[in-house]
């Protein structure tokens, strides 16, 4: 509503309140002209009658017929008569105060309709614009107008512009933070590359011998060397999972992390997935349990979803004992598809369970080799997809992994 709009409804707010005030003074000249005549034929009345007696019945005959003057006594209440029994009035001057306070009301609800209707109009654009807002529309612009909404909608419009400075600096701190986190990881990849050339031209440095004879010590030094080679490459290939795991989590920081989410079934998801870890489960000696139980889809990144599913297969064959297994089942109700992953180990360290998806948290438990990063990362990835997961222990002992991707 602009101030010309404004300005208007004001004019028909005060025409409609004179219109009714017009109304009702005509209609109250109207009963005073009722009153009058009704005293003047009162007066004209009785002087006939006293003037002529016998002509009482004649007046009374002549009284239902015609028009009479003003008088300063009225003798017709005697005959029975009041100001409303006589017709003395023009019709106009009876239709006039009807049409007047008519034309008032009208004009008065047609004012409360315009004023309603442009102040839930002004309603509706303010929501408009904060759903706008709230959908990431782009533009803070908003049309200026000079009613009883303008300080309502400068307070909006200042909020609002709070607001997209503090995202916009969020945004930018976040994106440099991921910057860094992708710049550090980079900046690991000549230190490591240098240390693998080394340790590579170290175990292939053939043993100095002296007469075809090893000096005297010479085995225990190879012994020790090639141990230190095994701890360095062990340390170097440690570095390079971190050295992934760092570039993964800055594009999962940016939002650069693309997800090709097709429909997957879930059992062929899991086989890959334990395909991936067969060596090392055959090293622990631990066995893989998927039953098939049917088709049953979910709508994810086959590839990423796998790699999550990987950390949690490799979390439970690190927990469980030799001889043991993994077990896996998944199951489809109308709101979300349902997997579990468990083990035969102990469980989890209850001091460990609020933190276990925290980023380079590492229970007591936890492998030497590990970092803490392959739960968080999981949860990251499964979340990014419409689902969640949680960690828990079983009733008859082990750890178990429980995810839920929802279908709509």
């Amino acid at each position: 509503m602009n101030k010309k709009a404004n300005i208007k409804m004001t004019v028909l707010l005060v025409l409609s309140v004179n219109l009714t005030a017009a109304a009702l003074i005509t209609f109250f000249l109207t009963l005073y002209y009722r009153h009058a005549c009704f005293q003047m034929l009162g007066g004209f009345c009785e002087r006939m009658i006293r003037k002529y007696p016998d002509a009482r019945q004649n007046a009374l005959e002549v009284l239902k017929a015609q028009d009479f003057y003003k008088t300063d006594e009225n003798i017709l209440t005697s005959f029975g008569y009041q100001p409303s029994n006589l017709d003395i009035a023009h019709p106009l001057l009876l239709w006039i105060p009807i049409l007047g306070f008519s034309a008032g009301v009208i004009l008065f609800l047609f004012s409360f309709w315009y004023w309603h209707r442009k102040s839930a109009s002004r309603i509706q654009a303010l929501t408009g614009y904060l759903e706008r807002i709230n959908t990431g529309a782009q533009g803070l612009l908003f049309e200026s107008s000079d009613d009883e909404f303008s300080k309502l909608q400068d307070e909006i419009y200042k909020t609002v512009t709070a607001l997209y400075q503090t995202r916009e600096e969020a945004l930018k701190a976040r994106n440099n933070y991921a910057e860094n986190l992708s710049n550090i990881a980079h900046q690991l990849k000549t230190p490591i590359t240098s240390i693998s050339l080394t340790v590579q031209m170290a175990k292939e440095q053939p043993v100095d011998t002296r007469d075809g004879e090893a000096p005297q010590g010479h085995g225990s030094m190879a012994c020790k060397m090639h141990e230190t080679v095994t701890e360095i490459e062990r340390q170097i290939d440690r570095l390079l999972h971190l050295e992934e795991a760092l570039l993964l989590l800055s594009r999962i920081d940016a939002g650069t992390l693309t997800l090709d989410r097709k429909p997957t079934d879930v059992f062929t998801m899991l086989s890959l997935a334990s395909d991936n870890l067969y060596e090392l489960f055959i090293r622990k000696g631990v066995l893989m349990d998927i039953p098939e139980t049917g088709e049953t889809y979910i709508n994810v990144d086959l590839d990423w979803t796998m790699e999550a599913v990987m950390n949690l297969m490799k979390n439970c064959m690190e927990a469980a004992g030799t001889g043991t297994a993994v077990h896996c089942s998944y199951e489809k109700n109308p709101l979300y598809v349902q997997i579990r992953i468990w083990d035969e180990g102990e469980g989890f360290a209850r001091e460990d369970l609020p933190r276990l998806f925290e980023r380079f948290y590492r229970g007591e438990k936890a492998p030497k080799a590990g970092i803490g990063i392959g739960l968080s990362l999981s949860r990251e990835i499964i979340e990014m997809q419409n689902g969640i997961i949680r960690a828990f222990n079983l009733p008859n002992g082990g750890a178990c992994f429980e995810i839920r991707f929802y279908t709509s």
